[in-house]
């Protein structure tokens, strides 16, 4: 509209310098005036408007994210049209935006509200905002992008329950903690509880007999009880090219449903993401220590909710770089869609140093055979899950 009104100016200008009419004069007059003030008003209104924005940021598969809008005028000068643009993700909103609208008197509020669907996992941008007014003649047109606001949305990895995970190594994937007090570590206080006859006064914790009256003694965690560290490869060479995209999702699968099975039983967990984290300085891949709890299990699904696909240096130093602090007996789970001869001479060799190794091929991999008679040759347990499906061998 704007570019349409400049020549209309200027049509004014040289019929009222030619002919000198005065009607001519007052009408270039009436609108350059009219054009600047709608230019003022606009931008300054603009300038005046705020919002906030509320949602849950963080949702598993299927589920819907309520969004609410609170936009604000600040300013004492009306806004008479607002055009109001979400900016969202395809995989949130699908073919359709948010946009609205609004009438904005001075001082003025109107509140949203819209839905997204967690229909893939990932770390989703919501917004930026987009707001669009003109003046109420329409001459000026300006469009404003609010940096810096966009949130994200979480999308957890789909977990599918497991009942029996059972692995042929030397030592189960999370051992069960052992009760036989030769395997305590003194180190580890996992509770406290009455004073039976034969207990020795070393475990006798003074404090707590005082408060409660009775004695009272520790008890420690067994030593037995061995950490679990998912590796969780996501190098993009290291997945066959026709379905790196769904051999991939397989893999964060296996490792957030490995990951919730393993916390279930009140063991502790880690995972070693080997990908792209967007959140991550330099890219590194990530690292999080074997803890136990559900909010430790939040941590694991956050990361491998943002982690992606991408081109990492090669898995089998990374992976010698990262075992070689991991602590005697350690079960290390390794998920990946190819097992090289580097890798698999890896995980010899971290078996040779005392962690209990399990591999697991995701994904369409083509030399699985192959791969699954090196390994047993060095004593590595190898599954082959090529789709979702397989995973039933832990449901039974």
């Amino acid at each position: 509209m704007a570019r349409n009104y400049i020549p209309l100016l200027l049509i004014l200008l040289i019929v009222a310098a030619l002919y000198r009419d005065d009607f001519s004069f007052t009408l270039l007059y009436f609108f350059a005036g009219a054009y600047a003030l709608g230019v003022w008003w606009t931008r300054r209104a603009l300038a005046s408007v705020k919002f906030r924005r509320e949602f849950t940021d963080r949702a598993f598969l299927g589920e819907i994210v309520n969004v609410k809008l609170e936009i604000k005028n600040t300013s004492l000068l009306p806004i008479p049209w607002l055009r109001v643009h979400e900016g969202l993700s395809v995989d949130l909103s699908g073919p359709q935006s948010f946009q609205r609208i609004a009438t904005l008197g001075g001082k003025g509020q109107v509140n949203f509200e819209y839905t997204v669907e967690a229909r893939r996992r990932g770390y989703y941008p919501i917004g930026p905002i987009f707001f669009t007014s003109n003046d109420i003649l329409g001459l000026s047109e300006t469009d404003q992008r609010l940096e810096g606001i966009q949130e994200h949305l979480t999308v957890y990895p789909k977990i599918i329950p497991l009942t029996k995970v059972d692995f042929q190594s030397r030592s189960p994937l999370g051992t069960l903690r052992h009760h036989q007090p030769i395997f305590e570590d003194p180190t580890r206080v996992m509770g406290k509880r009455d004073y039976i006859p034969g207990d020795s006064l070393r475990r006798v914790d003074w404090k707590s007999t005082a408060v409660t009256g009775r004695m009272q003694v520790r008890i420690y965690e067994p030593s037995i009880a061995l950490e679990t560290v998912i590796c969780l490869n996501l190098n993009a060479d290291d997945y066959h090219i026709r379905q790196r995209i769904m051999s991939t999702e397989l893999a964060v699968v296996i490792a957030a449903s490995l990951a919730n099975w393993v916390v279930s039983k009140k063991q502790t967990v880690g995972l070693y993401a080997h990908g792209k984290d967007p959140l991550a300085e330099a890219e590194q891949p990530q690292f999080i220590p074997a803890r136990s709890g559900r909010g430790h299990l939040m941590r694991l699904l956050d990361i491998l909710a943002r982690i992606q696909v991408g081109e990492c240096p090669q898995f089998a130093e990374a992976l010698r770089n990262r075992r070689v602090h991991l602590p005697w007996g350690t079960t290390l789970t390794v998920i990946t869609g190819n097992a090289g001869d580097d890798l698999i001479d890896e995980l010899y060799q971290a078996r040779k140093s005392g962690l209990n190794i399990n591999l697991i091929l995701a994904g369409l991999v083509p030399n699985a055979r192959e791969i699954h008679h090196r390994a047993e040759h060095f004593g590595i347990p190898v599954i082959y899950i090529p789709d979702e499906r397989e995973m039933a061998i832990w449901q039974q």
